[in-house]
């Protein structure tokens, strides 16, 4: 008997079908009453049919004895998953769950928010919504590494690579960063490396956002930064004279946090040429209005995307932006999207240069960044494309139209309003806060309280008539309101900014001046999903990413008003149902888990790595053990490992593996012993970055615990775990847990993601803090991300995925997770050597085939492997990692088997492919490997000099003929666009073939 997710007992043969007659249920002991649309069966692909012929091929009898032997006695919990209501409670369908979420959503209360602080009512164009925010075609995509089968996407970052490029008037920028906070963090790293004869020093003027002070505090205290926080106008690059003297950066807040627009030109002149680097963080929407950084001074411009069209989602997620000049390209962090050429020599997108650097570099990496934010970016740079520079100037120029009217009403109200310019914020004096608050409460309208007898108030693309009056009305103490006509306001103030205003051009390029109209922007939006392949097409069977289902329930919530309309840093009554699904998803994540306190925090699975070790070092400085900095980092891990140990001021040392790809024990001894008085943590993943259950890690953890060290988990591979063993229990003090990954959180193309850690009881004081709206669930320490609970907007997917299976239903998901990857890996394991194994020969949920011998004798590499796999309609598993020319290979428990059977019958013709190069009748520099992936130009073209048939190429598959995801474009020169490096978008010169575009 299998225990389903809503707590109705079924037979094997009954949970084989989807449906169940009234009959079966009764006979089975469910009741009639229950809910017809249950959520475990919808979710597992495999039905209990399809079990049962897996569990044969493997030579079980039942998925209880399987997993006895798959998963070692060792690590398994002594308890099930006891969730709370509603995950534990009994059966709940997914209109049942929705409606209960509903009801939480139900208690947030979505003010009209003025406070400003870089977060701003938007307008989301309903064609962006509901074709992109809300479309699987879309969200359910892959980081773009394959680039072939991802140009879609890629082409909409470069449009929005542009769209930066052109506002902040810099030559090159990424293609999006978590958050404006991190990315200035990142901007402060940057500008210490490139200024590296310069201190060690930055300076931050103090009207920046609070935020983002407070997140390169926490950046800055371990990375050996001295940050100086004063303000800019006594900024002098070589202050203090003497040893220590000057700075490497300088971060300006543009317009500043309280809405004033300064000119920093002599500020920059004096920087630049002292050789500090000139940081500005600045509006993306008043850029449209106001002289770009670039023009006085600024060598790296960073800010948020969020005011274009995403919503404010109480934080998050949203796409922070980086932009700097092109001589510093390579030390620009992050995601960076580049022209290239493919093997027919067209234009073709690809990431550029030092796309992973942090798995290039590890312990020498200056960044950790590894999830962008890239379905927000996609969604920031299609409302660049749909409105236009003339739209965006529009909607800039009505927002701070509004500002000044409302300011010189104000004024003639008698109230004192700061002088001098102004974009969209404005700071009034208040006679009576208290009187305030409550016509401000009336009206439901949130400002921001300075704390010193001033209010800020700063409007959004959604401000109207309406809100002004409002406004006026809350200010007017009771008073009788004189009259205005805001045109003939408009028509006395000055609404320019002068020597400060925009004259240069931008957004020039077509693509931004064509799709103004709804009809055109809809077909372009679906003429870049159809260039990209995603888990709408097939599964994508990446190992360590885990691409499972995102059920169309669990993304429902996101779009809903109650959670996307609140400002991060609206009062706590206003967000009591976020504060009770905060309080739920964190109690279920603890029950998962086995630890006793969980941040929700961290934005990233990398910021979740960053954090966690934060929370290690803090209680090792409590215990007057900060001389602890080693940290012990296995060769096969996820490189963002060693970046993140970096970042946190640990020096990394690393672990040898054995041939079965756990932790050498005898290494790991030696290692712990040299470093006895240094060594700070561990970094595991479990089951190992090489797909198997290590039997001795226990042992491993009690070796560091016994010299004084602290264990990491990482988090990344929970998918074997849930349900099954809890980190906790094995011996880990703190595991990062990426939502995106096993909770279900898609992946959007490269993100948004979530990454929040649990950790023991010695270790909760010291969780991620905030300055801003700090509430109990968040700890006393320095802030991690921009927003209190990172990107929560999202977190109401891994809290129906969670609710719907309860604890049975999560079990089941790993078991078939376990035995799916088991008879994938034996169907292949005769046609590719599977490197690692556990005992009696089994593996975890991912599994590793070594491809590295077909370059001897077939001259066929790994990336020949992937490209053909697209012209099977694949997305390649992880290439050469952990092993360079390997595939490792995740099935996840939500595809079904004839799909595994349909990936495993294209990598196994692909093996009898290279075994017709090796015999000698195809070429080895000439076959369908070589010449992958083939689209329909190539095989529709006059000539075919190939020795293989056309139809080969074209259909490797009988199946593909009735229905096939076309590559658009053929192999690309990844080499020739590094050394041509183009990250915005070409002349349409460059694009024309025939005259066509």
């Amino acid at each position: 008997m299998t225990t389903m997710a809503d707590g109705v007992k079924m037979s094997g043969s009954a949970m084989g079908g989807r449906v169940m007659d009234p009959g079966e249920a009764r006979a089975i002991g469910a009741s009639i009453l229950s809910a017809s649309d249950g959520f475990a069966p919808r979710h597992i692909g495999p039905n209990e049919a399809e079990i049962a012929e897996m569990l044969e091929f493997l030579g079980y009898g039942s998925l209880d004895a399987f997993i006895d032997a798959a998963v070692p006695s060792s690590i398994r919990s002594g308890r099930p998953l006891e969730l709370t209501a509603p995950a534990g409670d009994g059966p709940r369908g997914e209109r049942e769950l929705l409606v209960a979420l509903k009801r939480i959503a139900s208690k947030n209360e979505v003010w009209r928010s003025c406070i400003g602080m870089g977060y701003s009512e938007t307008v989301t164009p309903p064609v962006i919504q509901r074709n992109i925010l809300e479309n699987p075609g879309w969200y359910t995509q892959y980081t773009p590494y394959q680039a072939e089968i991802s140009q879609g996407r890629l082409e909409a970052l470069l449009n929005f690579q542009t769209l930066i490029c052109d506002l902040t008037g810099m030559e090159i920028a990424g293609s999006s960063l978590l958050d404006e906070g991190t990315a200035a963090a990142e901007a402060m790293a940057m500008a210490v490396n490139i200024a590296s004869t310069r201190p060690r020093r930055f300076f931050a003027a103090s009207d920046c956002h609070p935020q983002t002070l407070a997140v390169l505090r926490t950046r800055a205290q371990h990375m050996g930064i001295e940050l100086v926080e004063g303000d800019p106008g006594s900024f002098d690059s070589d202050s203090p004279e003497g040893e220590g003297g000057g700075f490497a950066g300088l971060l300006l807040q543009y317009p500043t946090t309280d809405g004033r627009v300064e000119d920093y030109a002599d500020i920059a002149a004096r920087a630049n040429e002292a050789g500090t680097v000139v940081v500005a963080a600045a509006d993306p929407l008043a850029l449209a209005l106001l002289k770009p950084p670039g023009e006085w001074g600024a060598q790296i411009v960073v800010g948020s995307t969020q005011r274009f069209g995403v919503p404010m989602g109480f934080g998050g997620p949203h796409a922070g932006y980086i932009a700097t000049l092109a001589k510093h390209v390579r030390r620009l962090p992050g995601r960076l999207v580049g022209v290239s050429r493919d093997a027919e020599g067209r234009p073709a997108y690809r990431l550029a240069v030092q796309t992973r650097e942090q798995h290039i570099r590890r312990d020498r990496a200056t960044s950790n960044i590894c999830t962008a934010q890239v379905l927000l970016a996609v969604m920031a740079g299609m409302y660049g494309v749909y409105h236009g520079p003339t739209g965006l100037r529009r909607i800039a120029g009505r927002v701070h139209a509004w500002a000044e009217v409302l300011a010189e009403a104000l004024k003639r109200r008698g109230l004192q309003v700061q002088s001098g310019l102004v974009f969209d914020t404005i700071r009034v004096t208040v006679q009576d806060d208290a009187q305030l608050k409550a016509r401000a409460a009336d009206r439901r309208i949130n400002f921001r309280d300075f704390g010193d007898g001033t209010v800020g108030i700063s409007l959004g693309e959604t401000v109207d008539r309406e809100l002004i009056d409002d406004i006026l009305w809350c200010f007017s103490g009771g008073m009788e309101e004189p009259a205005y006509d805001e045109e003939e306001i408009l028509s006395k103030v000055e609404t320019g900014f002068g020597g400060l205003g925009r004259t240069s051009a931008f957004m020039t390029h077509d693509v931004f001046n064509r799709h103004d109209s709804e009809t055109e922007l809809l077909r372009y939006i679906f003429e870049l999903q159809s260039r990209d392949l995603s888990l709408a097409h097939s599964m994508i069977p990446l190992g360590s990413c885990t691409m499972k289902l995102n059920a169309t329930s669990e993304m429902l919530p996101v779009t809903w008003p109650e959670f996307g309309g609140l400002h991060p840093f609206a009062p706590r009554e206003q967000w009591r149902g976020y504060a009770e699904l905060f309080a739920q998803l964190g109690s279920w994540l603890r029950d998962i888990t086995g630890f006793d306190a969980i941040s929700l925090q961290p934005n990233a699975g990398s910021q979740g790595e960053y954090a966690g070790l934060l929370a290690i070092r803090r209680y090792l400085d409590g215990k007057g053990e900060g001389g602890r900095d080693v940290c012990l980092i296995p060769e096969s891990a996820h490189g963002t490992n060693a970046a993140s140990a970096v970042m946190a001021g640990m020096r990394v040392v690393g672990l040898k593996i054995k041939a079965d790809g756990a932790i050498d024990l005898e290494d790991l001894r030696g290692k712990v012993e040299a470093n006895a008085d240094t060594l700070a943590a561990l970094m595991v993943t479990y089951p190992s970055t090489c797909g198997v259950f290590e039997d001795h890690i226990r042992e491993v953890c009690a070796l560091v615990h016994e010299h004084g060290g602290q264990v990491y988990m990482d988090g990344a591979n929970m998918n074997a775990q849930v349900g099954l063993c809890r980190p906790a229990e094995i011996g880990a003090d703190v595991c990062h847990l990426n939502l995106h990954k096993t909770f279900c959180i898609p992946h959007g193309g490269g993100g948004p993601g979530m990454g929040p850690i649990g950790v023991k009881k010695h270790l909760a004081e010291y969780l991620p803090g905030h300055p801003i709206n700090s509430p109990d669930e968040i700890g006393e320490q320095g802030a991690v991300s921009a927003a209190p609970f990172g990107s929560p907007s999202i977190l109401p997917i891994s809290w129906v995925y969670i609710g719907l299976l309860g604890g049975s239903g999560l079990l089941k998901a790993t078991e078939v997770a376990i035995l799916s990857a088991n008879y994938m890996m034996k169907r292949l394991d005769g046609h590719y050597p599977v490197l690692f194994k556990g005992a009696g020969g089994l593996i975890a949920h991912e599994f590793v085939v070594d491809c590295r011998q077909f370059k001897k004798s077939a001259g066929v590499e790994i990336d020949d492997v992937a490209k053909r796999l697209m012209d099977y309609g694949f997305h390649a598993p992880t290439m050469s990692w952990p092993v360079p020319g390997t595939l490792m290979i995740e099935p996840t428990e939500s595809e079904p088997k004839d799909e595994l059977d349909r990936f495993c019958d294209a990598m196994i013709a692909i093996a009898g492919e290279i075994g017709r190069i090796e015999s000698g009748e195809w070429p080895k520099d000439s076959n369908p490997l070589k010449h992958a992936p083939h689209t329909t130009r190539a095989v529709s073209a006059e000539t075919w000099d190939r020795p293989y048939p056309r139809e080969l190429g074209a259909y490797p598959e009988d199946r593909l003929k009735h229905q096939k995801f076309w590559p658009p474009v053929s192999r690309i020169d990844n080499p020739y666009g590094d050394r041509n490096l183009q990250c915005s978008c070409p002349p349409m010169s460059e694009l024309v073939e025939g005259g066509q575009a």
